[in-house]
């Protein structure tokens, strides 16, 4: 006899493969330190803003780490220390749901009424009880019920659904999602949720796979400095295809946990001096493949420390400026300056399959001071991670029926 989970897993991808959505859609995808964002707050400082997402980059790979150890649906979710909100609305009527955007997360879930525990949200609640689409899943007698842990102590425990959810102008029947009668942690009040984009069954997009259009999602991230009434941009179904000129593409490697999206990185360059990748255990390699989660919540790109370090010695070399130390202990390369340009040279990002990424200064330095300008790649010893920075400016689109990520270079402000 099949178990209670093991029943309700398979009833999930039952109700998934009956979703047919043959549409293409587009939304804003709001930075969280954005002014466009709810919990924008115009007393912190620019800097600050930017240090608090280093320190949630390393906060986040840790949790990545414990989800590829303990490779369970439970424990597959990242916490609430992604950096993108998107809105959408759920129900009939519609009621608001402002979640993060999570690349390396699987569930949709929001908080609903009645509440056993519910942090402070900004957005309405959800009462299912006036929604005329809702539907609890059921496991052999009983409602079937999600309880899921984050690294940080957070939670969210309740009942499997399905429910009409609305993104833009389009009606998305039959998702799949949680609904949370019982969460607290860290959750941010302006949001009530978490839309996971991850690889595995139950996330949007791989919900969304089963249809025509399905299975390919892009987003374009402005960089963190522009102007406040640009959102990014995150596309779904036909709209999301990456093609045409300065377009490259590289393979998904399928590894567990099946949340992350893992690629193969082969080497970086600085200039013209190429830097193979370089693994945990020293060894120059061309690149063990699936070596580096590529992620939309986390800020930095993290690499392994011999890897990292061989690279920094080679930009530190080749960049005319006086080094100095992050006051803050957390970026490994800085400079002090207070021009812009420190004469700082394209760095590559050499993908299996011949995808070169040029990234420029903005994708690989940031200015976490008046007068300091620092490297925004940090060693890390147990996840290889390539982060939002290094994307900017970059149209990222992911198919998953293809099984590649494609870069293409973008001015993503202008992108809609």
């Amino acid at each position: 006899m099949a178990s209670p989970t093991l029943a309700c897993f398979t009833l999930l991808i039952s109700v998934i493969s009956t979703t047919t959505i043959t549409t293409s859609f587009t939304v804003d995808l709001i930075h969280r330190d954005s002014p466009l964002s709810p919990s924008y707050d115009s007393s912190t400082t620019h800097f600050r803003r930017l240090h608090e997402s280093f320190l949630r980059s390393i906060a986040r790979a840790s949790r990545f780490t414990h989800a590829a150890a303990t490779p369970t649906i439970e424990s597959t979710v990242i916490s609430s220390s992604g950096e993108y909100l998107m809105n959408l609305s759920v129900g009939t009527p519609p009621v608001q749901l402002l979640g993060i955007a999570d690349t390396g997360s699987d569930l949709i879930w929001t908080q609903c009424k009645p509440c056993k525990q519910c942090f402070n949200q900004n957005p309405p609640l959800f009462d299912p009880a006036h929604s005329s689409t809702y539907k609890t899943l059921p496991c052999q007698s009983n409602t079937c019920q999600y309880s899921y842990r984050y690294g940080d102590r957070s939670y969210t425990h309740g009942s499997l659904s399905v429910e009409t959810f609305i993104v833009g102008k389009v009606s998305l029947p039959k998702i799949v999602f949680g609904c949370g009668h019982d969460n607290g942690g860290t959750f941010d009040e302006s949001g009530s949720g978490l839309i996971g984009l991850g690889g595995g069954p139950l996330s949007f997009i791989s919900q969304l796979s089963k249809s025509t259009n399905g299975g390919k999602f892009s987003y374009c991230l402005v960089p963190t400095a522009a102007k406040s009434d640009v959102a990014s941009k995150i596309s779904f179904g036909s709209a999301s295809i990456v093609s045409g000129a300065g377009t490259v593409s590289t393979s998904l490697v399928s590894k567990q946990p099946n949340t992350f999206y893992y690629l193969t990185l082969e080497a970086i360059s600085v200039g013209e001096k190429k830097v193979l990748y370089k693994s945990q255990s020293n060894k120059a390699v061309a690149g063990s493949e699936g070596n580096i989660i590529i992620d939309s919540g986390t800020t930095l790109t993290l690499l392994p420390p011999g890897f990292h370090d061989d690279v920094v010695a080679v930009l530190e070399a080749a960049i005319n400026a006086e080094r100095v130390s992050d006051p803050r202990g957390v970026l490994s390369l800085c400079f002090k300056s207070k021009k812009d340009d420190i004469g700082v040279p394209v760095i590559t990002a050499h993908f299996s399959g011949g995808a070169d990424v040029k990234l420029n200064a903005l994708n690989t330095f940031a200015r976490v001071e008046d007068d300091m300008v620092c490297f925004t790649m940090i060693p890390a010893d147990d996840v290889a991670i390539f982060g939002n920075l290094a994307q900017i400016n970059f149209l990222v689109g992911y198919d998953l029926d293809e099984g590649t990520v494609s870069f293409k270079p973008t001015d993503c402000t202008k992108h809609r």
